[in-house]
């Protein structure tokens, strides 16, 4: 009997710990409360879209600073306070021209006037830039002779038009066993355009992969 008491009281015991047990799961089961998180965005210091390249006026914040006038003398070092004060003084801009010099260098200037004449330069510069432009005439080693008129006519329209013209003979795997049809061919499109075009790169002494090039430019028109 004591014994028969001692087993139960001892199952009693486990089934407690075992219900106590899954007491604790299941509360650890259970979602915490999740924190709210407010995500900031940082926002970095943005200039203004029409900003100038360069530090000018109250832009500048180093101090001192080499000041140089609008003439191009020397007026010494100084605060940045009181080269601000020359320039206001003269109806001028305070600009920063050598930021990475210790003192740095400003200079007076109408910055203004200085960006348009920039403007201006670079505008003048992009007109004077002759953007070439490549058109490419294919042929084939063995091209019956209507087909290579026909090449021929395009590529003297591209010379005509002032483009430059890149010939390319394409030589499929046995006709890569006669390349020298290939020079045949660039050969006698230099002589069919000869009075407008010139050669201005040679095709190369051996085949580059399957293909032979060589490039025409237009004839200088004489004045």
């Amino acid at each position: 009997m004591t014994a028969r008491r001692f087993f139960v009281s001892r199952g009693r015991s486990f089934a407690i710990l075992r219900a106590e047990a899954g007491r604790r799961d299941r509360q650890q089961r259970q979602p915490r409360k999740r924190r709210r998180i407010i995500a900031r965005r940082r926002l970095a210091f943005r200039e203004p879209p029409d900003k100038p390249d360069v530090r000018i006026n109250e832009r500048i914040r180093l101090s001192p600073v080499r000041l140089v006038d609008e003439n191009g003398e020397q007026l010494g070092v100084m605060p940045v306070e009181e080269a601000l004060q020359i320039a206001r003084s003269k109806g001028l801009d305070l600009v920063e021209v050598a930021p990475g010099a210790r003192p740095i260098v400003c200079k007076l200037m109408d910055y203004g006037r200085f960006r348009y004449e920039q403007e201006k330069k670079a505008r003048e510069a992009k007109k004077q830039q002759h953007q070439i432009e490549i058109k490419e005439v294919k042929y084939r080693p063995n091209i019956n002779e209507h087909d290579f008129q026909t090449k021929t006519r395009m590529a003297e329209r591209f010379l005509k038009q002032g483009k430059h013209v890149k010939v390319t003979v394409m030589f499929r795997r046995r006709e890569m066993r006669r390349p020298e049809n290939g020079y045949e061919i660039l050969r006698r499109v230099v002589e069919e355009l000869k009075d407008i075009a010139k050669v201005d790169r040679e095709p190369t002494p051996e085949l580059e992969g399957r293909d032979l090039t060589m490039v025409l430019i237009p004839l200088k028109k004489k004045s």
